[in-house]
């Protein structure tokens, strides 16, 4: 999708994820994007049960059963908090769609990242973080990147910040909301218009 140059209108999403492995940004992005909008913004690893952060510290990589009731609790945050911009991996379809579940009107903003510069980014970190560089290797093979899922707008990574945010608002101000299963209108949003029907509304 390419940004225009005019401000971007406001996203349609009620609620953003700003997601990708470790060292893609999450949270530099999420802060700068929600402040643009004037949304508030929740740092999705602060939500992490103590024995999550414990087994990461650890060097040990998180399960889908160690991620669960950390999404749902996400989800409840999104659903009540909206609007609202969140940073989270969400790394499987499975987890983006745990999300959506619980707040149907959320887009994704997936900041893509090469694994050598998200090795040296999280090596850089402070020591004290909760996230060593020794599972960055993990983060990718569990990564299913969102290619062609509905409500996502991807964006390089390696771009200066000031940079992906503007071009995530360009993109996210095209996109609908991602409603799982239930909604035909983000179904009809997507399909060309019928010649005899001129009834578009804004997304």
């Amino acid at each position: 999708m390419t940004a225009s140059t005019a401000s971007p209108a406001a996203p349609a999403a009620r609620a953003i994820v700003v997601m990708g492995v470790a060292g893609c940004g999450k949270t530099s992005v999420g802060e700068v994007l929600a402040l643009a909008l004037g949304w508030p913004f929740i740092e999705g690893d602060a939500h992490h049960a103590p024995a999550s952060i414990a087994k990461m510290q650890a060097g040990q990589p998180l399960t889908d059963e160690d991620r669960w009731g950390w999404l749902d609790r996400l989800g409840a945050l999104l659903a009540g908090q909206a609007p609202v911009v969140l940073s989270c991996s969400a790394l499987k379809r499975a987890y983006r769609d745990r999300l959506r579940g619980a707040c149907p009107s959320l887009a994704f903003v997936f900041l893509e990242i090469d694994k050598p510069l998200a090795l040296t980014r999280v090596a850089a970190r402070a020591a004290g973080h909760i996230f060593p560089a020794s599972l960055v290797d993990s983060q990718f093979a569990t990564l299913e990147p969102p290619t062609g899922e509905p409500g996502v707008v991807t964006v390089p990574a390696a771009l200066p910040v000031a940079e992906q945010v503007r071009q995530a608002l360009a993109a996210l101000a095209q996109e609908a909301p991602h409603a799982p299963d239930t909604s035909k209108a983000s179904e009809t949003s997507m399909a060309p218009p019928a010649p005899q029907d001129n009834q578009e509304t804004a997304p």
